[in-house]
């Protein structure tokens, strides 16, 4: 695995996808996906001057948190159980995978128990896949103003994750739907929500065609991971 070169060539398909829009390269940030990697590979990425880094599990994020820079900021992208917010809240900077009131009332009382704000994303299921998780559009609009009036909660925009196809142009439409309901978002809340966190290593290009202010990026970057046992589990990172 050459991470100094894997770097260098999501970095230059980063500046060409915000070339085809008209994008600035820095308007786009690279969160590194580390689920099943070790704390010294994340230190190596970490050299090569990348800092956000995205982790699925919290037992996993607690051990190899502690065991990197300092500097590096962290982000929950996987299914959050009401019994781990605690920690969520805890170890990470923002939680994108926020699906539910029920969840959002929960990270608000540990949030306000820390003395601290969470800023959030909220998850959407826009291809509406009985394997992943996430709000269906029309429930999110419907519960979006009671998240939103949850005083030690920010809602700093979306995430999706869109189905795996071969052909990463068949998933243009989901992040074409997501940023649509973005903007019902921020007319619902009277301001913009800042973030569109959509695409991984085999559409992350698309994604940012649409949009995308954050993209996570785990294979291309750190090479395929040995399969899990658990062939039906959500692939927030691939």
């Amino acid at each position: 695995m050459d991470l100094a070169a894997n770097l260098e060539t999501i970095q230059q398909r980063v500046n060409a996808a915000c070339n085809r829009a008209n994008r600035a390269p820095e308007s786009v940030t690279l969160q590194a996906v580390t689920k099943g990697q070790s704390a010294e590979t994340i230190r190596e990425a970490s050299k090569l001057g990348l800092r956000l880094f995205g982790e699925n599990k919290i037992q996993e994020a607690k051990i190899k948190i502690g065991q990197c820079p300092g500097n590096l900021r962290w982000h929950m992208i996987g299914h959050l159980q009401s019994n781990k917010c605690r920690d969520a809240v805890h170890f990470f900077e923002m939680i994108q995978s926020v699906d539910s009131l029920s969840l959002a009332e929960e990270i608000n009382k540990w949030a306000n128990k820390s003395a601290k704000t969470m800023p959030i994303l909220l998850e959407v299921n826009i291809a509406g896949e009985s394997s992943k998780f996430g709000y269906k559009p029309n429930q999110l609009l419907t519960e979006l103003a009671q998240i939103n009036a949850l005083k030690k909660i920010e809602i700093h925009g979306l995430m999706t994750i869109a189905p795996w196809t071969p052909e990463p142009e068949k998933v243009r439409p989901i992040f074409q739907k997501l940023r649509q309901l973005k903007e019902q978002c921020d007319q619902i809340l009277g301001a913009p929500l800042p973030h569109l966190s959509m695409g991984m290593s085999g559409d992350f290009e698309i994604a940012i065609e649409e949009g995308a202010t954050i993209v996570r990026i785990g294979t291309a970057l750190f090479g395929a991971r040995a399969r899990s046992k658990k062939q039906d589990e959500p692939a927030n990172e691939i």
